[in-house]
């Protein structure tokens, strides 16, 4: 693991000087594509080194990491063509990576806190630098307020876990058991704001629309997903609150049917994609909190499928954004017309965003159906109108933007790069290929 860290580390060099930028996207194809090849064929932790070490669950989620920052940058090209400060771009992309990657591959509880927080930073760097509107100052102060201030308690409940047990450790923590609600509530908090569950999502949204292509692609594709694997995680030695995990089941079933509702009133693109996730979240929230296996296998699917899923979303909408100077639908009907090319790429990764075979989105939902159903069967009522409105909201998306008369103010026609069908498929291809081993991505318990 610190072979794959240095190698990161020694990167940050090359991103001081100019026109290094495709070197250190091609480097970090390189690093991703060895790192591939560590996987642990054994179920518990493997390649130990120094706090730094990695399973089934931080394996995905690393991988998933490297493969969304090298997309970030193939993305961001814009940013490289007018030279819009590139050489810092790259360093903040670089250093999140590095932060990340210590994030899923900690040992140890404190540095997994201590990594988890220094996520934020270069986030905040990307949405305030790079972003589009004076109101990103407004999303960031968002970001930081909710993120920090729920995870403080954690901060004290980690201190209280090495009070008892003198150990931070994962693999030491696993027969454990604790009491106190308040503990509990310590220990999950941190994580519900970061998925976002439903009543704290407020600063997500706001974040992706005034976040660049880049920003929007972490926050949706690995910084989400920084919850879940933390309730993963925790719950380990939280199994005894078992009682009190209704509350947050019932909050993120009914959330999500409202969240999709709001998706159909939405007229900006990229705010209709932001919505679509704190959706998804909903179900993956629920599945966690039953602590069945069912539920943890499906939860870890449909992390890593949204992941690619609505990354790739947010770079289609950039796409055409780049093309129309706007994202409202009003803008941008009709781009069938304008770029009959994209259209395809626009159906196949919907129709991955409502669940269609032969996407993991799938496998995830329906181990997650299963594990809420056989929690309580009457969850079954949220979730039919999940299921339904979820693909209302994306073929709502997907007539909108493709159908209808095209925006009379536009001056030329543009059709797309190599780079992009290149990116788009980057996105869509892994997220399609996984279902051939469904039993990597999915048993790893």
């Amino acid at each position: 693991m610190l072979g794959i860290l240095f190698s990161l580390i020694f990167l940050i060099p090359l991103c001081l000087f100019e026109g290094f930028w495709w070197l250190v996207q091609s480097f970090l194809f390189l690093i991703s594509f060895v790192f591939f090849f560590c996987f642990p064929y054994f179920f518990c932790w493997g390649n130990l080194g120094y706090m730094f070490g990695c399973d089934y669950i931080s394996f995905g989620l690393i991988l998933l990491s490297f493969w969304i920052c090298v997309l970030m940058i193939l993305a961001s090209e814009s940013v490289f063509r007018f030279n819009y400060f590139s050489c810092f771009f790259l360093l903040v992309v670089v250093f999140l990576l590095i932060m990340l990657y210590c994030t899923f591959s900690s040992v140890s509880f404190f540095s997994f806190y201590l990594f988890f927080e220094g996520s934020l930073i270069p986030t905040l760097f990307l949405v305030l630098g790079w972003g589009y509107q004076p109101e990103r100052l407004q999303a960031g102060i968002y970001l930081l307020l909710y993120t920090l201030l729920a995870s403080l308690p954690l901060l004290v409940g980690i201190m209280n876990i090495y009070d008892v047990f003198f150990s931070l450790c994962f693999f030491s923590l696993g027969g454990v058991y604790f009491s106190g609600v308040f503990f509990y509530l310590c220990m999950i908090l941190a994580f519900l704001v970061k998925m976002p569950m439903f009543l704290v999502h407020l600063w997500l949204p706001k974040a992706h629309v005034e976040a660049p292509v880049s920003g929007s692609m972490i926050l949706a594709g690995v910084l989400l997903k920084l919850g879940g694997y933390g309730l993963l995680r925790v719950f380990c030695f939280l199994s005894n609150f078992y009682v009190f995990n209704f509350v947050w089941i019932s909050i993120s079933l009914v959330g999500g049917v409202v969240v999709s509702l709001v998706c159909l009133r939405q007229t900006d693109l990229k705010s209709l994609v932001a919505y679509s996730s704190v959706a998804h979240m909903g179900i993956v929230v629920g599945g966690i909190m039953t602590l069945s296996y069912w539920g943890f296998c499906g939860s870890y699917v449909l992390m890593i499928a949204h992941g690619l899923c609505s990354s790739g979303l947010f770079c289609l909408v950039n796409i055409s954004y780049e093309r129309l100077g706007g994202r409202s639908l009003l803008v941008s009907s009709g781009l069938m017309a304008l770029m009959p090319s994209m259209s395809m790429w626009w159906f196949l990764l919907s129709s991955c965003n409502m669940a269609a075979p032969p996407s993991i989105n799938l496998l995830g939902e329906i181990s997650l159906l299963n594990s809420l159903v056989s929690w309580s069967w009457i969850s079954m009522f949220m979730l039919m109108l999940l299921s339904f409105f979820s693909a209302a909201y994306t073929l709502y998306l997907f007539s909108y933007s493709q159908h209808g008369l095209m925006y009379s103010g536009l001056y030329s026609c543009s059709l797309c790069y190599v780079r992009e069908f290149l990116l788009i498929f980057l996105h869509w291809f892994p997220l399609n290929l996984f279902i051939l081993s469904a039993d990597v991505v999915t048993f790893w318990v």
